[in-house]
């Protein structure tokens, strides 16, 4: 082992505390550079990474494109505040967002992660609701395994009982919850999957100010996908109900799922959508709130007259220029036809899991594939395994799955989805 991951080791031991990890976690990879699709460690392996980093980092890593967008926007300015100031890269951004999306959403307010984009959408909500005169509306509806972020008003978002933010349930807004969609993605709508959410609307949409979901693919609450025709009765349920709906697209905008919304699925516009992740290309931090007129204009009338939120680092001109230029970027290629190709590798390369004992579904949309496993595997043992077949992918709960860049090949993505087979066949 290469003295400079040993002193990568001991640094990181002694002063720094990773995500879901406890503070003694000793099995880290340090990594010194990342290039296309690959991870190049400190004792000179490289791994193809299976992840795109938490699913950001669409184009790959140390795109020129990205890389000259960021300099070039230096030298202007890195960072100005934005209340009561505005800049050219806040404006491009906000305007390409709103030229992208449905017509209805007109509105654009940038935070700095996807979770907040998600309290954002939480208090744009309920103060649309005090603006006009309805201030006892302020719960929300999620769905069982839904998973919403890490923030406080997030995690009140996030599953009670299975999501992962169980422990501080004390502590959380009690919201309303409804049942999964029972329609898988390939499966045909039935009035019944809606039921439960239709007969918690007749009850309590007094109280009820948003619905929100995840549209079509549940992400981190266990990478399930649902018939798109749930979203367009949804939408006339909460319609119906004088209910707002809000769609996180935080893990599936920007083509993930293979087309360049979710929602475009099912030809659905919500109130409210939130947008992060992928937004600058995996190279910075940021996030925004989309939403149409009618939001903006009970807001105006609540008793404050304006919307009361406002991040520090809101609209960073650094990441509206890397948000701005990965956006053009990805327009500019034939996206769609390189996710039709991935999601086919991804298939085929993953169906051979299907014949392992421990393995109960397999599924594959746009960039997203999946191994589900009957039992939840053990994190130390599985991650080595991975680097050792070369490749970085980085299992949760019962499922190991990928999200790889747009830019990977055929030839990376069918050594990742062996890598992931040969691996569940060695732990099953």
């Amino acid at each position: 082992m290469s003295n400079r991951w040993e002193q990568l080791q001991t640094g990181d031991r002694e002063a720094v505390w990773h995500p879901y990890s406890p503070s003694t976690a000793k099995e880290l990879f340090p990594v010194i550079r990342a290039e296309g699709v690959r991870l190049q460690l400190a004792d000179e392996r490289q791994l193809i990474d299976g992840m795109s980093s938490w699913w950001c980092a669409i184009h790959g890593y140390n795109h020129p494109v990205l890389n000259d967008a960021v300099k070039t926007q230096l030298d202007e300015m890195s960072h100005v505040m934005f209340g009561g100031l505005t800049h050219p890269p806040a404006v491009a951004l906000a305007r390409l967002l709103v030229d992208i999306t449905p017509s209805e959403l007109t509105r654009v307010f940038f935070s700095d992660s996807g979770s907040v984009a998600v309290e954002v959408a939480i208090k744009m909500a309920v103060q649309f609701w005090h603006g006009i005169g309805k201030p006892r509306k302020r719960k929300l509806v999620a769905l069982r395994n839904a998973y919403h972020g890490d923030t406080y008003g997030a995690m009140s978002l996030c599953d009670p009982v299975t999501g992962m933010h169980h422990l501080f349930g004390d502590t959380l807004t009690q919201q309303l919850f409804a049942p999964q969609p029972a329609c898988r993605f390939e499966e045909k709508y039935d009035a019944q999957h809606l039921q439960s959410m239709s007969d918690l609307l007749t009850a309590q949409a007094d109280d009820i100010a948003a619905v929100i979901v995840e549209p079509v693919v549940q992400g981190a609450g266990g990478m399930y996908f649902y018939a798109p025709e749930y979203l367009v009765h949804l939408q006339a349920l909460c319609a119906q109900h004088d209910v707002l709906l809000i769609f996180d697209e935080i893990a599936t905008g920007f083509g993930r799922t293979g087309k360049l919304f979710a929602m475009e699925h099912a030809g659905v516009t919500p109130d409210i959508v939130c947008l992060g992740k992928a937004l600058t290309g995996g190279y910075m931090t940021l996030a925004a709130t989309l939403c149409n007129d009618k939001i903006c204009s009970g807001i105006d009338r609540s008793e404050t007259g304006a919307f009361m939120h406002g991040p520090t680092f809101m609209a960073n001109p650094l990441a509206c220029a890397a948000a701005i230029a990965s956006i053009k970027l990805l327009l500019s290629h034939p996206w769609q036809r390189r996710l039709k190709e991935i999601e086919k590798n991804l298939f085929d390369g993953l169906e051979p899991a299907r014949e392992l004992g421990s393995v109960t579904d397999v599924r594959v949309l746009g960039g997203i594939g999946v191994i589900e496993l009957n039992s939840p595997v053990d994190m130390a043992k599985v991650q080595p395994l991975f680097v050792e077949q070369g490749v970085w992918v980085r299992p949760f709960g019962k499922l190991v799955y990928t999200m790889p860049a747009y830019v990977m090949n055929s030839d990376d993505v069918a050594t990742l989805t062996s890598a992931m087979v040969n691996v569940v066949a060695q732990i099953q």
